[in-house]
C-alpha cells in the first residue's frame, strides 16, 4: 500500500496490551498513527485524562479519536454475534471499530492494521474463531496484526513482505496478564490502568439497565443510555420508569438530562434527591414516584412534594408518604 517506509494503524485503547503492541511495532521503525474508538460505553479515563491520548503523546505518535454512537447503538439493539456476560456485543463492536480502521488504512495508505489482542484473553472476542470471523467481516484478512500473540497466528501480509520482522514479535496467550507486565516492566513502562475497567456494557448492574431499556424504549437516544450512569433506577410500568438521585451532584446531573415531558419531583424543606420521571405518567405513576422520593429524603415521614415538569410549566404540591423497601426492591432496576 505505502511506496516509502511503512505505515500502520494502531488501535489504541490506552491500555496496557495496546500499549506494548504500539510499542512491539515502534520498535521495528514503523510510522505508527493510532485510532481510539469512544463508545457512551467507555470507561477509559483517568484522572480525566484519555488513556490513549496520554500513551500516543508519550510515544510521540498521532492519534484521532473517533465517536461511535448511533451505529453502534444498533449493535446492541440487534447484535448479530449476540452478547457477553452483560450487555456487550463484543464481535459486532469489534467489526465495526475494525472495517473504519481498515478505512483509514486505505485512505492514508498505511500497510496494515494492528491491535493489541491476545489470544485466549477475553471470552467472546478473543477467540481463534472469533478473531477469523472479525478480520473476514471487517475486510482485513491478511491486513491485521497482533504482535503479541503473532506467532500463534498465521503469518500476516506485512510478515510475509517483510514490512516487519515476525521473529520479534512474541507468541503471549490466556488470561493471565503476567507476561505483558513483565515486558512492560522489561521497557519502563510503569503507568498503566489495571485490567478492569474498559466497557460499563460488561458491568452487571449497568447492563441490567441496559437490558430494560432496551426493552422498553428500544430507540433510545444518547440522553437515555447517559441518565443510565446516574442515581437509582425503577421500572413503574412499561412505559414509565423513574430515577432517584443520591447525592448533590447527581441531582444535577439529572436535573440537566430532564427533556420536554419529564416531570422533576422534590421534598420542600428538606434535603431531598431529585426524581425525574420519564414516560407516560398519569396520576398513579406520579404518587409513586412522590413517595419514593420522600423515602429517600431527610424528612422523617409525611411530606409535602413539589413537582414540576422539566421545560418548566406545570408545578404543584402534594403530601406523599415514605414508600415501603419491599416495593422499592420490587421495582429497582
Amino acid at each position: 500500500m505505502s511506496g516509502g517506509s511503512p505505515k500502520a494503524v494502531a488501535l489504541l485503547s490506552g491500555g496496557l496490551d495496546s500499549t506494548l503492541a504500539v510499542k512491539l511495532v515502534l520498535e521495528q521503525g514503523i510510522a505508527v498513527e493510532a485510532l481510539n474508538f469512544h463508545t457512551p460505553f467507555c470507561q477509559c479515563n483517568r484522572r480525566g485524562v484519555c488513556e490513549a491520548t496520554r500513551v500516543a503523546a508519550e510515544f510521540g505518535i498521532p492519534c484521532r479519536t473517533l465517536p461511535m454512537v448511533d451505529e453502534f447503538f444498533e449493535r446492541i439493539r440487534q447484535p448479530r454475534y449476540g452478547y457477553g456476560s452483560g450487555m456487550n456485543p463484543c464481535l459486532d463492536c469489534r467489526i465495526l471499530m475494525f472495517s473504519r480502521a481498515r478505512k483509514h488504512m486505505v485512505e492514508t495508505g498505511a500497510d496494515f492494521v494492528f491491535t493489541g489482542e491476545v489470544v485466549g484473553e477475553r471470552p467472546m472476542s478473543q477467540r481463534r474463531d472469533a478473531m477469523r470471523i472479525i478480520e473476514r467481516e471487517s475486510g482485513l484478512q491478511g491486513y491485521l496484526l497482533r504482535p503479541l500473540s503473532a506467532k500463534l497466528l498465521p503469518p500476516t501480509v506485512p510478515e510475509q513482505e517483510g514490512l516487519i520482522d515476525r521473529e520479534r514479535l512474541l507468541a503471549i496467550r490466556g488470561r493471565s496478564r503476567k507476561p505483558q507486565m513483565t515486558l512492560a516492566e522489561a521497557h519502563s513502562i510503569t503507568d498503566y490502568p489495571c485490567p478492569a475497567g474498559g466497557c460499563l456494557l460488561t458491568d452487571r448492574g449497568f447492563a441490567r439497565r441496559m437490558r430494560d431499556l432496551v426493552a422498553y424504549t428500544p430507540h433510545f437516544r444518547l440522553n437515555d443510555v447517559s441518565l443510565l450512569k446516574v442515581g437509582r433506577h425503577f421500572r413503574l410500568n412499561p412505559e414509565v420508569k423513574a430515577v432517584v438521585g443520591r447525592d448533590e451532584d447527581e441531582n444535577a446531573r439529572i436535573a440537566a438530562l430532564a427533556r420536554p415531558g419529564d416531570l422533576l419531583l422534590e421534598v420542600g424543606d428538606w434535603g431531598s434527591p431529585t426524581t425525574l420521571l420519564r414516560g407516560s405518567s398519569g396520576e398513579d405513576e406520579i404518587r409513586l414516584a412522590a413517595s419514593m422520593t420522600v423515602r429517600y429524603s431527610d424528612a422523617p415521614g409525611r411530606a409535602a412534594v413539589h413537582c414540576r415538569r422539566a421545560e418548566g410549566t406545570g408545578t404543584r404540591e402534594f403530601d406523599a408518604e415514605p414508600l415501603g423497601q419491599d416495593v422499592l426492591d420490587a421495582l429497582r432496576l
